[in-house]
């Protein structure tokens, strides 16, 4: 089968694709026939060797797949040979069949494109914990939402919407703003390129508070980090909460005297350790998501499709911010 795999340390340039022998599932796991692998952000990280978890190599990256479960192996219940399945594996996703644990794999439902649906489970799986489990979300609030035109943004942007809020979508370029407003944006921010000096940050502030209003943001969803997210903790609501996500732009310095001014409070969203930790809330996490697509509220964007022999490019395309939606390697 053919594999895309990382054997030295460095960007999608050192990436190759080579045949190897197709894995046997063992005791518990199942053999799946890859149909798809959405890229990621932490696949332009693990490569580098600059990913929490450090697989050792030759590995395919790749943490989200769907596909078709060939093969059960000993004591697997619950799944059957052809069933459509997704899941999130951290890394071996780039390759056309994977062993998996099948404690980790969701069904997907007929009537949806499985194409489609390897870009939900760490988008729109990190998105509702976010913003339901870690950032008590209620109707009629505000929500900032950074970086809005990615695939982790546009989950924040449908989500958000479906849960009745309002949302500024900020984003680099006018065309990701439109984009961010096709999907339920009801305000866009286009912000400059960082490394911002003091008065780029000011007027960024500025442009955030116009944007959300004289009460603020009751919640950010920062997906950028970097010099982006102090502009938005000042356009934060009394008692709001700022989400980290991610740090793509950079890990930010944050004033903590600006979390005293506003009773708010900064909370990390590590969607990975949750479904580890608490498997059945995330269980019930992606039940909700799957009632949601159906009842048309939200529908992951899938931008560009890419062949396995061409999986470095978009790879590439994400890391140097140039997606919008996701991007999917497709495996025929």
């Amino acid at each position: 089968m053919k594999a895309v795999l990382s054997k030295e340390t460095g960007g999608p340039e050192t990436l190759v694709v080579e045949d190897i022998d197709a894995p046997t599932p063992a005791k518990g796991e199942v053999l799946v026939k890859v149909a798809a692998c959405a890229i990621n952000f932490p696949d332009t990280l693990i490569i580098r060797d600059m990913y929490q978890f450090k697989p050792p190599r030759p590995f395919a990256p790749g943490g989200e797949i769907s596909g078709t479960i060939e093969a059960l192996g000993e004591g697997v219940e619950g799944f059957a040979v052809g069933d459509r399945v997704m899941c999130g594996i951290g890394n071996g996703g780039l390759q056309e069949k994977v062993a998996v644990a099948a404690e980790r794999l969701f069904k997907v439902p007929e009537g949806i494109d499985l194409v489609k649906a390897s870009a939900l489970l760490m988008t729109y799986g990190t998105t509702i914990h976010g913003l339901k489990d870690r950032g008590d979300i209620k109707e009629g609030e505000t929500v900032l939402v950074l970086g809005a035109a990615g695939g982790v943004g546009l989950s924040a942007v449908e989500l958000a919407k479906a849960y009745g809020c309002r949302v500024v979508a900020a984003v680099s370029t006018e065309e990701k703003g439109a984009v961010a407003r096709q999907h339920g944006a009801d305000e866009v921010v286009i912000y400059p390129r960082a490394p911002f000096d003091k008065d780029t940050s000011k007027q960024l502030a500025s442009d955030f508070k116009a944007a959300v209003g004289p009460n603020g943001a009751d919640i950010v969803y920062d997906i950028v980090g970097g010099d982006y997210s102090e502009p938005a903790l000042r356009a934060i609501a009394w008692e709001g909460r700022f989400l980290v996500i991610g740090f793509p732009a950079g890990i930010a310095k944050m004033p903590l005297n600006l979390t005293l001014l506003k009773s708010c409070d900064i909370r990390g969203v590590f969607w990975g350790a949750f479904t580890a930790r608490e498997p059945e809330r995330n269980q019930r996490n992606i039940e909700e998501l799957f009632d949601l697509w159906k009842a048309g509220k939200i529908n992951p964007l899938v931008s560009e499709t890419y062949p396995i022999e061409r999986a470095h490019e978009a790879i590439a395309k994400l890391e140097n911010r140039g997606a919008i939606g996701k991007l999917v390697v497709t495996m025929e």
